[in-house]
């Protein structure tokens, strides 16, 4: 085909060896010093369900088709068209895609790659995962805390984090929360740059930037490459001035490779195979250009004259023109020289196959995982003081008006239910503020699967250190806050061991209300059953609980609702511990009688029994038995949610990856 070329010249911008660490793969599980990566005839499949709940039909879709190829030292940049291919190779690449579904070899330094690769390599999303609540460095100091071994000196990991900081030139920066979005991309990629990990994925880093940013952004990149780091990323239609800096360039498209091997190559290589292109064309626009079936200089392709679904006909012309050029390329001398490249690799081979399924392994212990989760979370509510000051208002105002209602009780027999009305209305507004508890683990999937995946911590001490660092505080202050406004307005029982009993049991209440919440909110599921469904049951359980002062009104049919109630429980203890030993006829050794002839009960004991309520101390501490019971099986279920969806964590991660191939 005749062709009309300007020439044009792509400088390679050559790397110091100065900068080059030494090389060191005796141990492949801490990956140390360079790294080259070789994958290997890679296929990749997926089942895919589709229909009705009980006609669901299954079929596999091929969404990479052997792929060979070797990234080494350097920016090795996968570009392709928006179908998803250049993701799904950067993640099938990094391990974090299901490896179910995948075949062929893929190698570090000659070597399979070993179980725990997500934890000794860097990746960083294309949604950053940064919490935006603390600063840039406390950011950066918590993944050096948790994924830096603990032989390092404190001195020493400081000396690193400095030493990112003035890469990523984020040492101006450092005590700024990352709020732009080039800031969090640049502490998302310091978080990882930290962690001294050879190799470096990143999901189109440059997503949602503005040119001077993604420039930035890249330049970054580079300097990190220069020093001997392997850069694997993904990234759509970079501009001429970026795309120079590539040292390596695989074009994917529907899953199949039309390109592989040095940037500075692939314009050649597409002149070469026929291809016009002119000098005031962008590189990489041209490319997508032919992948895209913008020319149609090596096949045409002939309309059938039948009417069709356009998104079907357009995704087959897509696969047709893919095919034709992954053909073309496995002709190429480019790819026979790769293969013979891949074929001394191959033959170096020594060990089998590692499985990827293996469990992560993380490199500080758990109780050093707990406390640096705890301290992240308590600097988290300390920065987010918003939401805290919201909670500790609307505390405060709820508190108030309680206590305005029912100002200054007396203690006589006229106010008996009285009192029971005050503690069913403090019981009801601590199962109903328990409703927020349940974002807690909503609110940080994305980054708990990231940080989870990636080395930092262990499920157990995620769990735990979320409870105590996050939970605990939310709920203990306005709890505090509303029970000591509400009881000195209205006037409980001053002695010390009474007030501390039910401050005791309030918080027991609190704590067990927001298990149930959190055991709906941390899973699959947690989109699946809306918020008004625990209203509805906390509704319901109040409602039984307020009947329940007139046993006379509750059905005996539906008294087992008591049994599953939290309410129930957490009322009854307040109950016990308020009425128990209240006199509340004064005058019935006075000839004033009268004044309590029309009631029944003179005392707490009285209306206690009359409510069929054990007056012994068992029958008050055998309802925080249930309390706990019931909580240690709700927070049971949220933990092993968070298994679950850490098994998931392929699935569930990279979900829009599968909506966009299809």
């Amino acid at each position: 085909m005749a062709s009309n070329i300007d020439p044009v010249a792509i400088p390679m911008i050559e790397r110091n060896p100065s900068d080059l660490p030494g090389m060191d793969t005796s141990d492949l599980n801490t990956l140390t010093g360079e790294a080259v990566l070789s994958f290997h005839n890679i296929s990749y499949r997926e089942t895919v369900q589709s229909g009705f709940a009980f006609r669901k039909t299954t079929r596999v879709i091929e969404r990479l088709s052997n792929v060979n190829g070797i990234m080494k030292p350097g920016l090795n940049a996968i570009v392709g068209p928006h179908d998803g291919s250049r993701s799904l190779l950067l993640d099938v690449l990094a391990a974090r895609k299901d490896p179910r579904g995948l075949s062929g070899d893929i190698l570090i330094n000659g070597k399979p790659r070993p179980a725990n690769f997500t934890c000794t390599s860097g990746y960083v999303p294309q949604n950053d995962v940064v919490m935006r609540t603390v600063t840039v460095r406390d950011n950066i100091e918590f993944s050096a805390a948790l994924r830096l071994p603990m032989t390092m000196t404190k001195d020493e990991k400081r000396r690193r984090i400095n030493e990112v900081l003035e890469l990523l030139y984020l040492d101006k920066v450092a005590n700024i929360k990352p709020r732009s979005k080039e800031l969090r991309k640049r502490t998302s990629i310091a978080m990882e740059l930290v962690a001294e990990h050879p190799i470096l994925f990143l999901d189109d880093p440059t997503t949602d930037l503005d040119w001077s940013t993604t420039n930035d952004v890249i330049s970054v990149l580079r300097r990190m490459s220069m020093r001997g780091q392997t850069i694997i990323f993904s990234i759509n239609q970079p501009p001429f001035s970026i795309f120079r800096l590539f040292d390596s360039l695989t074009l994917v498209a529907s899953g199949k490779v039309v390109f592989h091997g040095p940037a500075q190559e692939a314009l050649v290589y597409f002149i070469s195979i026929g291809y016009n292109y002119y000098s005031h064309n962008n590189s990489t626009d041209f490319f997508l250009d032919i992948i895209n079936g913008s020319f149609s200089a090596v096949f045409h392709t002939e309309e059938d004259g039948h009417e069709a679904d356009e998104h079907k006909e357009l995704s087959e012309r897509q696969n047709h023109i893919s095919e034709n050029l992954a053909n073309m390329y496995a002709k190429s001398s480019l790819y026979s020289k790769m293969r013979t490249e891949l074929d001394q690799v191959l033959e170096k081979q020594k060990e089998g196959k590692s499985s990827v399924l293996e469990e992560i392994t993380c490199v500080t212990p758990f109780w050093h995982q707990l406390r640096w989760i705890i301290c992240h979370s308590f600097k988290n509510i300390k920065d987010f003081t918003r939401i805290t000051v919201i909670q500790v208002i609307i505390a405060v105002i709820t508190a108030v008006v309680v206590g305005t209602i029912f100002l200054a009780l007396q203690n006589d027999c006229t106010e008996v239910h009285t009192r029971t009305v005050v503690l069913l209305l403090v019981t009801g507004f601590e199962c109903i503020t328990s409703l927020s508890s349940r974002e807690l683990f909503m609110i940080d999937r994305d980054r708990f699967l990231h940080e989870h995946t990636s080395g930092y911590y262990r499920v157990s001490s995620y769990f735990l250190g979320k409870l105590l660092g996050d939970l605990v505080p939310r709920r203990l202050l306005p709890s505090i806050i509303f029970i000591v406004i509400v009881f000195s307005m209205v006037g409980v029982r001053t002695d010390v061991k009474g007030f501390f009993t039910m401050i005791f049991t309030v918080m027991m209440l609190a704590f067990c209300a927001s298990s149930l919440p959190l055991s709906l909110g941390a899973g699959e599921i947690a989109a699946a059953v809306p918020t008004q469904s625990i209203t509805i049951y906390f509704l319901i359980t109040m409602y039984v609980s307020g009947l329940s002062l007139h046993p006379e009104s509750l059905k005996p049919e539906f008294t087992w609702i008591q049994y599953l109630s939290i309410p129930h429980y957490g009322f009854t203890a307040l109950l016990h511990n308020e009425l128990l030993g209240q006199d509340f006829c004064p005058a019935r050794r006075t000839a004033e009688m009268h004044s309590c002839q029309n009631f029944v009960m003179c005392n707490g004991e009285e209306f206690l029994m009359m409510l069929g309520i054990d007056l012994l101390s068992w029958g008050f501490w055998k309802n925080h038995v249930a309390l706990v019971c019931i909580m240690i099986i709700l927070l049971s279920i949220t933990y092993v949610q968070l298994l679950l969806l850490k098994n998931k964590r392929y699935i569930l991660k990279y979900s829009s990856t599968s909506d966009e191939l299809n």
